[in-house]
């Protein structure tokens, strides 16, 4: 069975990559990760405030304020937090791509136009095989409008584009109010794919202290409806990749993903809380679905269940929505 495909240019030997993640820490984690027959494998992020801080260009944010109330004593990260610095950060891509045959795509994370940016073609230099730029940004001020929030996006890629000759993926969440135009003009400032979707982790608060707390909660599988979802309206209006990310733990959900046009899927939670293990599983129930419905490849099937064929996409999801909600019994 043929499980290759394309992703940003590069050819892969079966749909399963590992997303960002704490497995892509250390060389032999992303050993383990190929060994077991992930495709591809995207490191952890470097974040904008990491290398300002390195420049010296965010003392000022990190310290201003920070004793006016207690609320704002824990507002900023601790730098010792991450595990490397933007020096270290390359060394490792570079440690990495001697270790491991398959494509390795760093992960770039900011949302300004800043000297940050230039750290792409480090990556590139680095032997980095393409970029995936991690914009995560919540718009609160309410004198910025629509438009001014997705310039910023617009404004990072150009910008990342500008320094780097690799491909570049943009990862983003789903909120917008018109995902497609806005996927779209992406497109046209430069972006070679998109990661669909970015989860939006949402902090709780300590009762007894009165902090803000980070609580990240893995994905959930029922989260993959999402993508699966946006994947099949833009797969046919886009001419870049489509990675889906998000709630993937199985064959099942693979499979759908692909159906609705996805090039690859981005697994993490699923790696995290089974191990590079429950990836020969997923190839080994991928094959035998294929085989059962007559595929002779993956691309064969790719985009197949997609809005290509509908003539009104708009009216089609509407239909969907309504007999959801008659479903219900």
């Amino acid at each position: 069975m043929d499980l290759t495909v394309e992703y940003l240019g590069l050819k892969l030997a079966n749909p399963l990559v590992a997303a960002a993640s704490p497995l892509s820490r250390e060389v032999d984690g992303v050993r383990a990760l190929a060994d077991a027959g992930i495709a591809a494998v995207v490191l952890y992020s470097l974040f904008e405030e990491q290398i300002e801080h390195e420049l010296a260009e965010h003392a000022h944010y990190e310290e201003a304020g920070t004793e006016s109330f207690a609320e704002a004593l824990s507002y900023l990260p601790n730098m010792d937090y991450f595990p490397r610095g933007p020096a270290e950060y390359i060394e490792h891509v570079r440690k990495v791509k001697q270790a491991v045959k398959v494509p390795v795509i760093a992960s770039l994370n900011g949302t300004t136009r800043g000297g940050w940016i230039k750290y792409g073609r480090m990556l590139q230099d680095a032997g980095a095989d393409a970029i995936e730029l991690n914009i995560y940004h919540i718009a609160t001020d309410p004198q910025v409008n629509g438009r001014e929030v997705e310039a910023r996006y617009l404004d990072a890629v150009a910008a990342v584009k500008e320094w780097v000759r690799i491909p570049v993926a943009v990862k983003l969440g789903p909120y917008f109010s018109s995902l497609a135009h806005l996927v779209r003009r992406l497109e046209e400032a430069g972006a070679d794919g998109f990661v669909l979707f970015n989860r939006f982790y949402q902090p709780d608060i300590d009762l007894d202290t009165l902090e803000v707390l980070p609580d990240l909660v893995l994905s959930s599988p029922h989260e993959m409806r999402v993508p699966l979802r946006w994947i099949a309206i833009l797969d046919p209006l886009v001419k870049g990749s489509l990675a889906a990310s998000t709630g993937i733990y199985s064959a099942a959900d693979v499979l759908k993903l692909l159906l609705a046009g996805a090039d690859v899927t981005m697994l993490c939670a699923a790696l995290l809380r089974n191990g590079p293990g429950i990836v020969p599983a997923i190839l080994k129930d991928m094959q035998a679905w294929l085989q059962e419905h007559e595929y002779e490849s993956v691309r064969q099937m790719q985009g197949s269940m997609n809005h290509r064929a509908c003539p009104n996409p708009s009216g089609f999801e509407r239909a969907n929505y309504m007999k959801a909600l008659q479903s219900y019994k």
